[in-house]
């Protein structure tokens, strides 16, 4: 049953190859994007509470750069869900119409959290601490987005629970109940919740010539978040791990010499991670995680083959060669690099 109702694959322009790389190229400059803008959301929050002069300034200073932030995260998350789209979009298609009441959802919690974004900064001063409430109410948005993302990308591997739809043809197909999908959320959580307090940190740094005090607070704060909730992800991750059907994770485990390799230089990354963190070297810390956060996406690419391989192999689809649109993608992207570049610094200025 859950065969057919499993598309038949698009053709492609171009080889495989090219959207597999450009997928795992782009895609982990949105999870970094992402996890900067969720995590230091969350720890702004908290710096907000806590009340202190010192802590209020950070919170206004995160609640300046979240607008920017979510507007990173948006548009570094169209090219790689657009590359997932054309590699398997049989099997995301699918699987975003099972849940499609929950996945239509995101575009009007992503709108309100986005206003809340904007209103936590142009009126922080403004909302005194009701401030609070408008910057938690935009974190649990956020949290509500990652969850349903989580259970589509979860969903989409998982063409044995398509035929369920037929008991509930109401679009409102979740996984919640899979044994894997908390520890995956939480995995993905928490990670965003450590690589925020490098933003955190790096906001900081920024400030170093304008408020001292604030920095070495945003720095010290920062690099302790990460460190910390980087060694309470790692049984996390675990976890995850061992909620894998037991095929899946051997797959790490020596059944796969390629992703048992991605999976120890991960670990190592992580380690390495934790003790820059801890003696507190900022861009060496920014380096780890970056190396970190490429590997495990190939790690994820690993993952999402295999659990598919019984229904379809990237080498399966059909290549009608057309290049022109891919040459004009690759101009595009270079233009769209000079303008983030020159945003950058500009913004940088703008915020010293």
């Amino acid at each position: 049953m859950e065969t057919f109702l499993i598309p038949q694959a698009d053709t492609i322009p171009a080889s495989w190859g090219w959207f597999q790389f450009l997928l795992l190229l782009t895609f982990p400059l949105h999870l970094l994007a992402m996890n900067a803008m969720l995590g230091g959301l969350v720890i702004g929050v908290m710096q907000h509470i806590n009340g202190g002069e010192l802590q209020k300034r950070l919170a206004h200073r995160v609640a300046i750069a979240t607008p920017l932030l979510i507007a990173l995260v948006v548009n570094l998350g169209v090219a790689p869900f657009l590359f997932l789209q054309v590699l398997y979009g049989q099997f995301i298609y699918t699987s975003s119409i099972l849940m499609g009441l929950f996945w239509i959802l995101v575009i009007p919690v992503l709108i309100l959290a986005y206003s809340g974004g904007y209103l936590y900064d142009f009126k922080f001063a403004g909302l005194g601490r009701f401030g609070i409430v408008v910057g938690g109410l935009c974190c649990l948005a956020f949290l509500a987005i990652a969850a349903m993302f989580s259970n589509n990308m979860l969903l989409m591997v998982s063409p044995g629970k398509f035929s369920e739809y037929f008991a509930s043809m109401n679009g409102t197909m979740l996984l919640t109940d899979s044994i894997q999908f908390w520890p995956r959320y939480l995995h993905m959580v928490v990670s965003a919740l450590a690589i925020g307090g490098l933003a955190v940190a790096l906001l900081g740094r920024f400030q170093a010539e304008r408020d001292l005090n604030l920095a070495d607070h945003a720095t010290a704060l920062g690099l302790r978040t990460f460190w910390i909730l980087t060694l309470v992800n790692i049984p996390v991750g675990a976890l995850f791990l061992m909620s894998l059907p037991k095929e899946q994770m051997m797959l790490f485990m020596g059944r796969d010499m390629g992703a048992t390799v991605a999976f120890g230089i991960g670990l190592l990354l992580t380690l390495g991670a934790v003790v820059t963190g801890i003696r507190r070297k900022l861009w060496l810390t920014i380096m780890h995680v970056v190396l970190l956060v490429y590997v495990m996406v190939f790690m994820r690419a690993w993952l999402r083959s295999d659990y598919l391989r019984q229904h379809f192999t990237l080498d399966q689809l059909e290549l009608v060669p057309q290049y022109s649109p891919m040459i004009f993608f690759f101009a595009t992207l270079g233009l769209g690099v000079i303008c983030l570049v020159w945003l950058w610094r500009t913004t940088a200025k703008a915020m010293a």
